[in-house]
């Protein structure tokens, strides 16, 4: 029974007052029991309006709206596993430099766009996300951290310019692609825009020294639409690869790891502080999450970061 049962059943007299107090007790109980969950990890703050729930970080007091429960998204993961994918992130902002302009391709709600723009406000961030509900979110926690360094737009990028059917899970919105990665029932099909990103860079007239891409499984057609942006710019890349999801895209990680070779990029991953190269992905790479870093350009950042004490 949910607390809100508990009030009808309550208001409509179908159980006492006494009664009625006991039930609310456990789960008004469960406020207490947050304020214990959220002392070891990133959540410093959860404030519950109305409309919803803000989240608070400890660290760069990052703000995150969310209106509905949604399994995977950043504030309950912290709230899960203390912190939002610590190793990653943390080289991520390692390795961005203050006046850096950044890509966030699949940006859902917002959280790498703004600890990037928290951590470092003088850097130009472009983010992208595709379905029209998370955008909002997106666009709502930009408004309530007040930051004026990250720029948004409602449609994802691909090797074409094109309408796209999108697949949606109401409860795991980071689970949104371009087929059902999930194989869920419980899905709702979305029809967005998608664009290349050569396409975009060229209207806009930017050089670009970061790209963060997370697109569940489709991150190759990204990268196939950005082959120019990526051979001028040459930027640092951090890219989300599984075989499971590639697959239903019909092909393998070990594309990209190929695609970006041919202009001079290596593939790595993170062990703990390190930067470990991967040459191709087999069936004991456990790592989901991956940095290029182009072999000459980025010569000094892969030499500290590889020679980094493990």
């Amino acid at each position: 029974m949910s607390l809100l049962e508990s009030k009808r059943n309550y208001q409509s007299g179908t159980i006492e007052k006494g009664q009625y107090i006991n039930e609310m007790y456990h789960f008004h109980d469960l406020l207490f029991q947050y304020c214990q969950l959220q002392k070891a990890t990133d959540i410093k703050e959860i404030t519950l309006t109305e409309d919803g729930i803000v989240f608070t970080s400890r660290k760069l007091n990052v703000k995150i709206f969310s209106d509905k429960a949604d399994k995977r998204a950043a504030p309950f993961e912290i709230l899960n596993f203390d912190v939002y994918e610590k190793i990653d992130s943390q080289m991520v902002f390692r390795l961005i430099e203050p006046d850096f302009n950044i890509l966030d391709i699949g940006a859902n709600i917002g959280w790498y766009s703004l600890n990037i723009a928290k951590l470092y406000p003088k850097t130009k961030i472009t983010s992208f996300e595709p379905i029209p509900s998370t955008f909002v979110s997106l666009k709502k926690n930009i408004e309530i951290n007040d930051v004026d360094n990250i720029q948004i737009y409602n449609f994802g990028l691909s090797n074409e310019e094109k309408s796209l059917k999108f697949y949606l899970q109401p409860d795991m919105s980071v689970s949104a692609s371009a087929t059902n990665i999930t194989g869920s029932n419980n899905i709702a099909e979305i029809t967005c825009n998608v664009k290349r990103l050569d396409d975009f860079i060229k209207e806009i007239d930017s050089k670009i020294d970061f790209i963060k891409c997370d697109v569940e499984g489709a991150e190759l057609f990204v990268f196939q639409g950005g082959i120019r942006t990526i051979q001028v710019n040459t930027p640092i890349i951090f890219t989300e690869m599984l075989r499971k999801w590639s697959a239903k895209f019909n092909y393998h990680p070990n594309e990209i790891i190929s695609l970006l070779g041919e202009f001079g990029y290596l593939c790595f991953a993170v062990n703990k502080e390190r930067l470990i190269e991967i040459p191709l992905m087999d069936e004991n790479t456990i790592e989901t999450n991956f940095f290029f870093l182009h072999s000459e350009k980025h010569a000094d950042k892969i030499k500290f970061f590889t020679n980094q004490s493990s």
